[in-house]
Order: C-alpha cells, then structure tokens, then sequence
C-alpha cells in the first residue's frame, strides 16, 4: 500500500496563463502548508468537447509553454490530456504523467506512443469498461515501457446523460496498476445534459472523494477554478479553489 495519496488538480483547461498561475500558486502554497504532494493538471486541448463551437484550449504548443512556465514558477510536477500519439513526445518533454482521456484509453498507438514519452502514464477508465477490462490498456502501456501505469476511476454510463460510480473498480483496479485515482469531478458530471455541454453537481464532490477514501484509493483527482461558474470547459462540476485545502486536509486525516 502505498503511504500517501497523491492529488491532481488544476482547471479542466487553459484558458489563459492568468488562470492557470493563480491556480497553481494555490496548490503550491496548499502543498507546503498540508504536506500533499500535488501535481496539476491543466488541457492545451479539449478535443472531445460536445458541442464544435465550445472552447477547446490554446493548443499543443503554445499549452505546452504555458504549463512549462507553472512547472518553473512553481516546481510542481505537471500532467496533460494526450488526444493523439503525434503528441505524446513534445508533452513527454514537459509533464511527468502524461493523461490518457477515458474515451480513448483502449486506443494503443496513444498507449504505446505515451508509454515510450513518460514514465508515468494514467489512464482513465472509459464510460463503457469494466474494472476488470482495464488490464489490457495497463498490459499495452508497460510492454511498450512505461515505468509506472496509474488507473483513474470516473464512473460509468448509467443510462442518458448520467453517470454512475462503482467503487469496487478501486480495489479491483489495483491487482493492474501502480496506483488507483479516483477522479472526483468527472464522476459528478451529466454528460451532454446542459444543452450541448456537459452539465454536473459539484455539491457531491466531498462525497465522492471520501467513499473512494474507503474503498483504499491511492489518489484524488480535482478540476478546479477561482470562479468554477465561468469556467469555459466543465464548470459545473469543477469545485472551487477556496474550497481545495479543506478537501486535501479531510482526505489525508487518519481516520
């Protein structure tokens, strides 16, 4: 088991350097003061949003040079979206972990390209697996070289425009990966429920990172933004930054 859970967190995308320096600034001073280790996590590209005229980010390279500029402002260790395996490399070169979104977590030249880019590849588990499927994309990324392959859990299709958590893929998951990560935000999400975006319900955010705490989840996956309402990409389940130091705190207690 290991000794400490590891967060991520950070706003769903870049929408600017402005947003992603305040929020990064805070989970550093929250790190210091807590004692977790935090690693953010922001989008150069939403490439899967609902609707074609939603934000998407500022894209790959200029994305890439913002989140470089946190990483040595701020010495946090950094994590990205990888949509498409022509990327892997350039993000290799910036992140310590490179993302594998849920929709795309069987895809293998995407595996395989991020395995050989990072030592640390996290792969979302999709909407529509089983924790017990999700073997094949560990077995994929750890021939292909990957030193560590990490597991996030956030819930399954349930259903039209909800999603479901069963919190048993936790403890399942881990026979595979190196860690498990419950992801906290994308749980509570209503995909495609808020008129050609996403909508959500992060009230039940708390909630949903604590039972994962029961079930032995070895990380907490968060979106957040100073003003989660005016987000342009997953405000409604993103939770507020003012709100990150009370989670971290209540999730590393001993209980």
């Amino acid at each position: 088991m290991l000794d400490k859970p590891v967060f991520i967190a950070g706003p769903c995308v870049i929408e600017s350097f402005e947003l992603i320096d305040t929020v990064a600034a805070e989970l550093k001073r929250i790190s210091e003061a807590t004692g977790a280790e935090i690693i953010f996590k922001s989008s150069f590209d939403k490439a899967n949003r609902t609707s074609l005229h939603s934000f998407r980010g500022p894209g790959l390279e200029r994305g890439l040079q913002m989140l470089a500029d946190v990483k040595s402002r701020y010495g946090l260790r950094l994590t990205t979206d990888v949509h498409e395996s022509y990327q892997a490399e350039a993000c290799g070169q910036v992140c310590d972990v490179l993302q594998i979104p849920a929709f795309l977590c069987r895809q293998t030249d995407l595996l395989v390209a991020c395995a050989k880019s990072a030592s640390t590849v996290n792969i979302k588990k999709a909407q529509f697996l089983s924790g017990e499927d999700m073997r094949y994309p560990v077995e994929k990324a750890r021939e292909a070289g990957a030193k560590e392959v990490w597991l996030t859990e956030r819930g399954n299709s349930f259903g039209y425009n909800t999603l479901v958590v069963d919190f048993r893929n936790i403890p399942l998951m881990q026979q595979w990966a190196d860690r498990v990560v419950m992801d906290c935000t994308h749980a509570v999400q209503r995909p495609g429920a808020a008129g050609g975006k996403t909508g959500g319900d992060r009230q039940y955010v708390p909630a949903m990172a604590k039972a994962a705490k029961v079930f032995g989840a070895q990380g907490y996956f968060f979106e957040t933004h100073p003003t989660p309402d005016e987000a342009l990409s997953d405000g409604p389940n993103m939770i507020h930054l003012s709100d990150v130091e009370k989670l971290v705190r209540e999730l590393m207690a001993e209980d």
